[in-house]
């Protein structure tokens, strides 16, 4: 591109509207010479300042990227543009950013919670959960559909799977907030003109801000590391005495091991999940005629309702890649070391494999999105658990609360990750 000021490697561009983004990833998948090259200056001190990266826009390439995780590894980091400086490793060094060997050893472990047979322990669970949040749904009237319904889900089940107690949702939302929106104002301390104009934090934001974020991570370090104390002296039927007790081929995790992994949990567990929620709000207040054909089958339609909002809305904007050795992608050489992004947002919206991909449609079909990530070891382990909380969550709402709607723009969450919404305000 031609400008990194007004690039997707730049904050400023993630402030931009839907539309707007969407019309830039667009030209770039016009673009007939294999993978769009991104420059980008950055500010921050624990990173180089001028640097670059690939940008995956179209599906078959970011397809063909995840499939091939011997060359397009996640090491050092899949969640961010930037290097994990190191005060923040200790924190968040999950399996997210591992590969190979040490990657499938912490994946195996994680994956028993997530299997079919786990998850339709949890349906009832959910059910249960789901008529109470619309219970106070039909009390209230009106409110902020974030915190009062989108957000409460997907906490409460993430806790009570991992084995926390409700007076512990508060914490993990605050905390997990803090980590996710690491680059949104409201939660990183910085001025907003300055995040627009520099998209990341200089030297004398550094301190600061490094310090609300391990300050939000030692917190959950620290009641992993209590709650696991306990859990090994008496186990119970839930996640964390799973990850304290697994034993992986004669080895057992290591305490940061297991408290970084409950921090993948809590974020990925809730934040795309929240998202997903909001988003079938927004979507289906601006377009009203999808909305009746839903209403007249809610329980026969909202299966393909979920998977095009998940299209549609991207909750994951995009994963990072690096490259392990040269080779090549769409047509473009890639040097070992090259950063790539793969930008789920614009293979979402490519027209080679989506007709009229701008539109939203709740009939798509097929519709082989890719809102949870690409195929290959690192696809999204929890989203069939996102699938079904957004389904019975929506089935019940939609059902008892039918005229539910979304009232003004919403808040949204300033991240060049996550299309997150921090309020929306909602009235019956």
């Amino acid at each position: 591109m031609d400008s990194d000021q007004d690039s997707p490697g730049h904050l400023a561009f993630w402030a931009r509207p839907d539309a707007e983004r969407a019309a830039v990833f667009a030209e770039l998948r016009r673009r007939p010479h294999g993978l769009p090259w991104v420059p980008f200056r950055n500010r921050a001190p624990f990173a180089p300042n001028r640097d670059g990266f690939h940008a995956v826009v179209r599906h078959a390439d970011v397809v063909a990227a995840s499939r091939d995780a011997r060359l397009f590894g996640n090491a050092p980091t899949a969640a961010s543009l930037y290097d994990i400086p190191p005060w923040l490793v200790r924190y968040l060094d999950s399996m997210i950013n591992k590969d190979g060997p040490e990657h499938a050893r912490l994946r195996k472990v994680v994956a028993r919670a997530f299997s079919p047979r786990m998850l339709a322990r949890l349906e009832a669970d959910i059910r249960a959960r789901a008529t109470r949040i619309v219970d106070d749904v039909l009390v209230e009237r009106s409110g902020d559909f974030v915190a009062r319904v989108a957000q409460r889900l997907p906490v409460a089940v993430i806790c009570a799977m991992l084995g926390l107690d409700d007076s512990h949702h508060d914490l993990v939302t605050r905390q997990g907030n803090v980590l996710v929106g690491s680059g949104d104002p409201e939660y990183n301390g910085i001025e907003r003109g300055y995040l627009l104009r520099h998209g990341a934090p200089g030297v004398r934001h550094v301190v600061p801000v490094s310090a609300r974020l391990a300050r939000a991570g030692e917190q959950l370090h620290r009641l992993v590391r209590r709650t696991g104390r306990d859990r090994l002296r008496e186990p119970r039927d839930d996640l964390i005495s799973t990850l304290v007790h697994a034993d992986v081929d004669g080895e057992r995790l290591t305490p940061r091991e297991v408290a970084t992994l409950f921090i993948l949990l809590v974020l990925a567990g809730s934040e795309t999940t929240r998202a997903t929620i909001t988003h079938a709000l927004v979507l289906l207040t601006a377009h009203p005629g999808q909305r009746e054909h839903l209403l007249a089958d809610v329980g026969g339609r909202i299966g393909g309702a979920v998977e095009e909002v998940v299209r549609h809305a991207s909750p994951v904007l995009q994963f990072r890649r690096t490259a392990t050795a040269d080779g090549e992608l769409g047509g473009t050489p890639v040097r070992a070391g090259d950063k790539l992004l793969l930008f789920y947002t614009s293979a979402n919206r490519d027209e080679a494999v989506f007709t009229e991909p701008d539109r939203f449609d709740i009939t798509r079909s097929p519709n082989p999105h890719l809102g949870f990530g690409g195929p290959g070891p690192h696809h999204c382990l929890g989203a069939a658990l996102a699938r079904t909380e957004s389904t019975i969550l929506l089935t019940e709402l939609l059902t008892r609360a039918p005229t539910i709607r979304a009232v003004g723009e919403p808040d949204r969450l300033l991240s060049d990750f996550v299309n997150g919404v921090k309020r929306q305000a909602y009235a019956l």
